[in-house]
């Protein structure tokens, strides 16, 4: 079962997992796009079950995820990838992106993972996968709700490594950098994506003024990229963390040890964030 599978990421894995013969549920909000993919998957010669649904209501993904399960009678891998992100500063974030931040972001997987994983225990094997970020391991600027939500489903997937120990069933968190999706033009409250870029551009002067390099930004990736690290994360369950982009996990672990290190290293950039971000604010 793939959340969040009408596109990007998600999209990318089932046509990935359809080539190795895969059931695949696919569940997002998009009904028309789900059939599409859907269709994709069985050309692919995999068989798929569409679910559309919000997996931010409780409800509508408790009811998702045992649809799948009965469909399939059983369920081996749950890839929970919906996730949305949001453009504010700490103090322009409103509790409405608050709340959605924290509902698809991190509500969600105890939705889901809480109906599939007694199947998985019962089986005696399964593997849970969430798709974080390598902003649930380090910051960035004017996403605080989003970054938190990330950090938390770090923690989440962390915690319920620790119940599974010795259970047959693995967990695994998943932590792209930037990805060629949709995703960065669809942030709640503008779009993160242009002021990233603009961000970036300004950094070039905001460097010089420094007297520093640019900030080490990993180079993008695709979608199919991401989805080839995942499958192989199903054929192979890791023994940690997954980090998919080169540097990123370099990165993670300065964040950690040597917070302001890193903040310096990425400072051309969030104060070039910073001044895009003054410029065309308010967003609402």
């Amino acid at each position: 079962m793939i959340t969040g599978a009408s596109g990007g990421i998600g999209a990318a894995l089932a046509l990935e997992l359809a080539r190795a013969g895969a059931k695949v549920g696919l569940c997002a909000r998009r009904g028309e796009k789900l059939e599409e993919v859907a269709d994709a998957v069985r050309s692919a010669g995999g068989e798929a079950y569409v679910a559309a649904t919000d997996v931010s209501d409780r409800q509508q993904a408790e009811n998702a995820t045992r649809a799948v399960i009965d469909h399939f009678g059983g369920i081996d891998i749950l890839v929970n990838n919906a996730g949305r992100g949001n453009l504010a500063s700490v103090e322009d974030t409103s509790d409405e992106q608050l709340e959605s931040m924290f509902a698809l972001n991190v509500y969600a997987l105890w939705y889901t993972t809480g109906v599939a994983l007694p199947v998985m225990r019962k089986q005696g094997r399964g593997h849970i996968i969430n798709i974080a970020s390598v902003a649930g391991k380090m910051a960035f600027p004017f996403n605080s709700a989003y970054v938190a939500a990330k950090h938390a489903c770090v923690g989440f997937t962390a915690a319920l490594r620790s119940e599974l120990i010795g259970s047959g069933v693995d967990a695994t968190v998943i932590c792209p950098a930037g990805v060629s999706t949709e995703w960065a033009g669809q942030t709640e409250g503008g779009d993160f994506g242009a002021l990233f870029a603009s961000g970036m551009r300004r950094s070039r002067e905001v460097a010089a003024r420094l007297d520093q390099g640019l900030a080490p930004l990993a180079p993008m990736m695709s979608a199919k990229e991401i989805a080839l690290i995942i499958a192989e994360c199903i054929r192979q369950p890791p023994a940690g963390d997954v980090f998919t982009h080169p540097g990123t996990q370099e990165q993670a672990i300065a964040a950690a040890t040597n917070r302001r290190e890193i903040e310096q290293m990425f400072a051309p950039l969030y104060i070039g964030m910073r001044e895009a971000y003054d410029q065309v604010k308010p967003f609402s």
